[in-house]
């Protein structure tokens, strides 16, 4: 929570992947809390029901249609934020995916390339498109979302995944040190299995869902709104000296 009451009245958020799971549980927590929040995602559809669900709670938001692997419609959607409400205090890179689980030998050339272009190049674009901006307001949170699978390096179903995360956490760390200095700061996310559409979309097996429940102390997997409140912490003036780390929300699991 924020040390200034109403800390977050006014301020607004860019979220991409703001359509379903963490993306729209983070939207509606961040709107509870006073935000402006604008909704990106390729799933139009799903940022628009993000959104009103925001605006019929009395909240500010706007929906965009935005693939975050296409560099133009990243500088579009900043340009709408601004146009909308004036400035962009914070940015959570939530959009990206799996695509769909493989072994290593079995990785081809085309689920390379797509898990690249949304979770590296995504994030990429996104913090290059905003970060102008912020330097010039002196100030700004960039949170991304990494996983805990760059630390096991997903053998047997997600080499590819679990590496593009692995760069999202290095380009975190980077950008983090880069702008220390001029009021902005860049923080990371890995989370364990979240009960969220995602495995489905990656036609993640029982079995290996079994394996991931397995592999959990507490015996659940986390809810979207759990990693929302965190990403809420991170924003705040609470958080203030934290810059250029990784928090891991894995239930004590994981490390496997």
């Amino acid at each position: 929570m924020p040390k200034t009451p109403e800390y977050f009245v006014g301020k607004t958020i860019v979220i991409t992947g703001a359509a379903s799971g963490i993306g729209r549980a983070t939207g509606e927590i961040f709107a509870r809390e006073g935000a402006n929040v604008v909704c990106a995602d390729i799933d139009i559809e799903g940022a628009e029901r993000t959104a009103n669900q925001i605006t019929q709670k009395g909240g500010a938001a706007l929906a965009t249609e935005t693939n975050v692997t296409e560099r133009k419609q990243v500088e579009d959607l900043i340009q709408q934020a601004l146009d909308q409400f004036g400035r962009i205090d914070f940015l959570f890179n939530s959009a990206g995916a799996a695509g769909r689980r493989s072994t290593f030998l079995e990785i081809d050339d085309d689920l390379m390339r797509q898990t690249y272009d949304l979770n590296v190049n995504g994030v990429f674009y996104c913090m290059q498109s905003v970060l102008p901006h912020m330097l010039e307001n002196g100030a700004g949170v960039i949170v991304n979302v990494a996983s805990m699978s760059h630390k096991r390096g997903g053998p047997g179903t997600s080499v590819h995944y679990a590496s593009s995360k692995g760069a999202v956490l290095t380009m975190t760390l980077g950008v983090a040190r880069e702008f220390a200095d001029r009021g902005i700061r860049c923080l990371s996310i890995s989370p364990g299995p979240i009960n969220t559409a995602f495995q489905a979309a990656a036609n993640t097996s029982e079995e290996t869902m079994a394996q991931f429940l397995n592999d959990v102390p507490m015996k659940r997997f986390g809810e979207p709104e759990e990693i929302g409140e965190l990403v809420l912490f991170m924003c705040s003036d609470a958080c203030g000296f934290m810059t250029a780390d990784t928090v891991y929300v894995s239930g004590g699991g994981g490390w496997r």
